[in-house]
């Protein structure tokens, strides 16, 4: 077993960095996620000569993680909504030049400034590529502060196995929240880089080259052609959910992150009640794990859909089902938390009494 420590999800996140053996970490503080650059600054290179530095802003700091990742080194960076927004040029250079770079978002309220109450609206922006550009990130959603923890390591594993940028899709709440977790013994930083790293020029071998930019139409092309393959490969290879009561169900609620936990209650409620209610939390925003859903949808009643947002994920789950049941959402936004009651609620009146 590993060392338990009492965490906040942010400080939590800062320690897995340090123990993923990540080389460096360029970000700006933002709220509700400020507290990662905190815990970084106190001993992360005392601790393993870990890089961290924070930096003039936001887009600034994505490029650094352009030119460190470009070098081979395990790099990562974390913001919250409108700090990612102005991440998403680089963000899209990054992917297009295939880097391997770890992101979290830990979502605040939004449109504009908001409110740095917690919120799931970047789903469209994580899942949908969010910059320029046909790319897509491997989007992770944590729903505990354990995975937090967790989602780093994975996170890193992923990012090198696909040379992509993947992203944590957090929220305000579980970056503030105190949980107990299991922390992971300490890693190696990297000593040995791949043939693609821009480390210097080898003997006897050709330059090695990094960038986005190809003027010819063809090269292009070519590009978005391997791309758009290797983000099959992903779909086909690392959809990660959990399913809970679908042997029985008559209904499914699904969510994601903060979302899919309080379903979770939710769905204890409408089964004490006798409603026969299973639940599906997609772990993978992207890869979206559409065969679940359609393994329900010619079984089920119907599926209500939970999030804090104006219904954002609703639209894959609607997809994924192609119309074989009835979907339908409840969510709250800006910064608003539903309950379980709340949900329970909605679920009776769209489902049980029929009212719209």
């Amino acid at each position: 077993m590993g060392e338990i420590k009492l965490m906040k999800g942010n400080e939590a996140l800062a320690e897995a960095m340090i123990r993923a053996g990540c080389d460096a970490y360029f970000g700006y503080p933002i709220t509700p996620q400020s507290e990662v650059l905190e815990y970084l600054s106190k001993d992360a290179t005392q601790r393993t000569g870990m890089v961290v530095l924070q930096a003039e802003s936001e887009v600034a700091a994505i490029n650094m993680i352009y030119g460190a990742a470009g070098s081979g080194r395990r790099v990562m960076t974390t913001s919250s909504s409108p700090g990612i927004s102005l991440m998403q040029e680089g963000l899209s250079y990054i992917a297009s030049a295939e880097l391997p770079c770890v992101l979290a978002n830990v979502v605040r309220g939004g449109p504009g400034l908001g409110t740095i109450q917690p919120s799931q609206a970047d789903y469209f922006q994580a899942v949908k590529g969010g910059g320029h550009g046909d790319y897509r990130l491997i989007v992770l959603a944590p729903s505990s502060v354990q995975e937090m923890v967790d989602f780093v390591r994975l996170s890193f594993d992923l990012a090198e196995k696909y040379r992509n940028p993947v992203m944590i899709l957090a929220d305000g709440a579980i970056g503030q929240m105190m949980e107990k977790v299991e922390l992971f013994d300490q890693m190696p930083r990297k000593t040995e880089f791949p043939d693609w790293a821009t480390t210097g020029k080898p003997k006897d071998k050709e330059r090695r080259y990094i960038t986005s930019l190809h003027i010819q139409p063809e090269k292009m092309e070519e590009i978005n052609k391997h791309l758009q393959a290797k983000y099959k490969q992903i779909e086909d290879a690392e959809v990660r959910y959990e399913a809970f009561n679908l042997e029985d169900a008559e209904y499914i609620l699904t969510g994601y992150g903060l979302g899919a936990r309080i379903c979770r209650k939710a769905m204890d409620i409408l089964r004490e009640k006798g409603y026969k209610v299973g639940l599906i939390r997609p772990i993978t925003l992207f890869p979206f794990p559409k065969k679940v859903y359609e393994s329900v949808a010619g079984k089920v009643k119907g599926i209500l859909d939970v999030e804090m947002n104006a219904g954002q994920m609703v639209e894959d789950v609607k997809l994924s089902v192609c119309g074989k049941t009835r979907v339908e959402y409840y969510g709250r936004m800006g910064g608003m938390i539903p309950s379980p009651e709340e949900i329970v609620e909605n679920f009776e009146k769209l489902f049980i009494k029929g009212e719209a």
